[in-house]
């Protein structure tokens, strides 16, 4: 199974937490290589915290952030310091290297519906009606936590529309440039570099 998977039961017990897959592995690699000795650090939607602890001791500082109280836990269970936030609502600091993977599939029909106990594995995996609503807002408001080296890391499907996310960061006023990518049966992950233009 390649990306999100929109399964919810493990063992029989309902999963609060997006379990590591191909996509947080992918990211993680790309960020690996990406990280400096001298980064600050913040991953944005963090899950489980595996890529935060995966860079905790090759860089500087790192912060995970999650909307997901539950995901906050599993990071902070891993050592990592960890908020609650809306992407990078209320965080005041700048980082070096930003890193996202963010809900990229397109939401279901009938999505408003899903059981209380699975909101919070939806919240990681719907991206809305076109798999963008969640980028188009961290893009929208990423360049505030940004340092003047900064650069993002950001992890989207072909299901997400590649073109439409480059083409929305450019508008922003990123450039973008593909570090990483792999192929699955039904989707291609990509992950974007993104810079502040000068």
């Amino acid at each position: 199974m390649s990306g999100k998977s929109r399964f919810t039961k493990k063992g029989g017990e309902m999963v609060n937490v997006y379990p590591p897959s191909e996509d947080t592995y992918l990211l993680m690699r790309a960020a690996i290589a990406e990280a400096r000795a001298d980064d600050s650090v913040i991953e944005i939607g963090c899950g489980s915290g595996v890529i935060s602890k995966s860079l905790a001791s090759r860089v500087r500082s790192i912060l995970a952030t999650d909307i997901n109280p539950h995901a906050v836990k599993a990071a902070a269970s891993l050592g990592i310091p960890a908020v609650r936030a809306d992407l990078f609502h209320g965080i005041g600091a700048r980082f070096d290297l930003i890193l996202f993977n963010p809900p990229y599939l397109p939401a279901d029909e009938g999505s408003d519906s899903i059981p209380e106990d699975d909101r919070w594995l939806s919240a990681a995996l719907d991206g809305g009606a076109d798999g963008r609503e969640v980028i188009a807002r961290f893009l929208s408001g990423a360049k505030g936590i940004m340092s003047p080296r900064g650069r993002i890391l950001l992890l989207i499907s072909s299901l997400t529309g590649l073109e439409e996310v480059v083409e929305l960061a450019q508008a922003l006023g990123f450039t973008t440039e593909i570090v990483a990518r792999e192929r699955y049966f039904f989707e291609e992950l990509y992950v974007l570099r993104l810079r502040g233009s000068e």
